[in-house]
């Protein structure tokens, strides 16, 4: 600082008090002229042609995004009208990009979603889907966007950031999260018609990683009303009780509470219901016996048949006494908690049972055969039908839960022919069993299933 000072005293008497003052303040100033102009001739000069035609159309494209947003619908919004500047050329040239879920939430004001598109397509992310969820305070948007795959997801949520996002969220996507809002809606809304079973599949598949809990309803007690809280959203269930969506790591919106509601609805509108179709199924002894879907009409059925079964078989299925055969019978025979099948002789009689228990993300398998009827290839039989609807449902994975000494059960699940994982703890024995995966496909395909499926009807 000192020498500053000194220097500029030094300077200020040259000019002041020496002879070619004024000379020399003048060529310091045509000095630094020059310079200045010698510096903008160069930054023009090395600047790329096209960078000035960027920075127009990306100018033009934030103001087309500000004005389309406007008009597009508060649920839904086209990708093109919110301001999504790259197109095939601007990918990498490697073609190497990377699927992104991103939701930010940005202020309820002209121009703010526009800022955001602009700034994703200056990092050349090209905006696939758009969905707005309006809130009270500010508006939450949720992207898929397409990005080159150097771009790290700490730059991304950076550069929303910088544009005015705010509590953004971000996850890999596949192409599976490619199908708009509606037609996923559309086609959840079908499952949930043809089954009463599929609506806790279908608000899985709906909010994608949840936790879903049926809790039946207490006698005398008056149903809950619908509620969202956060993370945490409450439904009545139209068969008696209530169901509660949780999902811990994003919030719920007011949006995807009316959707959950809708589907509900339309659960309770349509009332108790169940597909159609049987199948018939010859055992290695040349009876034949008839496989379909259980339900609570089936509970007087099934306790009769808990009644002609051993103290052992019981056991062997219940893990314990089976003193409470009516209240277990209620819950596995009801839509919320799985599907369940039932098998019948050539003469109607029911003489076994098989329950797809949904546990999460998990899926346990639990089958009861009357002793008259054990080794007989019932329960390999039934075994393979669910595991069927297992794949059907998408799942990855069943696993069943017995005692080591159950032979049968360790038996039938060899038999299915797919990848087991054995897990032993005192005397429990849990047999995880690993489903095919089609590539490219929704679900494990049922064709890549290691067996020849019976007749149906």
């Amino acid at each position: 600082m000192f020498t500053a000072m000194a220097a500029a005293d030094f300077s200020a008497d040259l000019v002041g008090h020496g002879p070619d003052g004024r000379m020399l303040l003048t060529a310091s100033a045509a000095a630094l002229l020059s310079a200045a102009g010698v510096h903008t001739w160069w930054a023009h000069r090395g600047r790329h042609p096209s960078a000035d035609a960027a920075d127009a159309a990306t100018g033009a494209t934030a103001a087309t995004g500000m004005a389309a947003g406007a008009a597009t619908s508060p649920v839904t919004g086209s990708a093109e009208s919110a301001g999504q500047a790259p197109g095939p050329g601007d990918r990498p040239a490697d073609g190497q990009s990377a699927l992104w879920r991103m939701r930010t939430t940005v202020a309820d004001a002209p121009g703010s979603l526009g800022r955001v598109c602009t700034a994703l397509a200056a990092s050349r992310v090209d905006i696939v889907t758009l969905q707005t969820h309006p809130l009270a305070e500010g508006t939450v948007d949720e992207f898929l966007l397409r990005a080159p795959a150097a771009l790290p997801a700490a730059a991304l949520v950076l550069t929303v950031a910088d544009a005015g996002g705010r509590d953004t969220w971000l996850e890999r996507a596949d192409a599976h999260d490619m199908v708009d809002a509606p037609t996923r809606m559309l086609t959840l809304a079908t499952r949930t018609a043809l089954d009463a079973a599929e609506l806790p599949l279908a608000l899985r598949q709906l909010f994608g990683r949840c936790t879903i809990r049926s809790t039946p309803a207490t006698p005398g007690a008056e149903p809950a009303e619908d509620a969202l809280e956060s993370t945490e959203m409450r439904l009545r269930d139209p068969s008696g009780g209530t169901i509660t969506v949780r999902r811990d790591y994003l919030p719920f919106t007011p949006t995807e509470f009316a959707r959950a509601r809708a589907l509900v609805e339309l659960d309770a509108r349509l009332g108790v219901r169940m597909p159609g179709g049987v199948n018939v199924v010859t055992l290695p002894g040349g009876n034949e016996i008839t496989v379909r879907r259980a339900g609570p009409e089936d509970r007087a059925a099934a306790l009769a048949m808990h009644d002609r079964c051993s103290p052992a078989t019981l056991a062997m299925r219940y893990h314990g006494p089976a003193a409470d055969a009516d209240r277990y019978l209620t819950h596995l025979l009801g839509p919320r908690f799985g599907r369940s099948l039932a098998v019948e002789t050539a003469s109607g009689r029911l003489v076994a049972l098989g329950h797809l228990l949904w546990d999460g993300d998990e899926n346990e398998v639990a089958l009861l055969v009357e002793d008259a009827w054990q080794r007989r290839g019932i329960g390999g039989a039934l075994l393979r039908r669910l595991v069927e609807l297992a794949a059907e449902a998408g799942r990855e994975s069943v696993y069943a839960v017995t005692q080591a000494g159950n032979t049968g059960m360790v038996a039938a699940m060899r038999e299915l022919g797919l990848p087991l994982d054995y897990q032993v703890e005192d005397a429990t024995l849990v047999i995880t069993a690993s489903l095919p995966t089609a590539e490219g496909a929704d679900a494990p395909s049922v064709d890549a299933l290691p067996w020849v499926t019976s007749r149906r009807r």
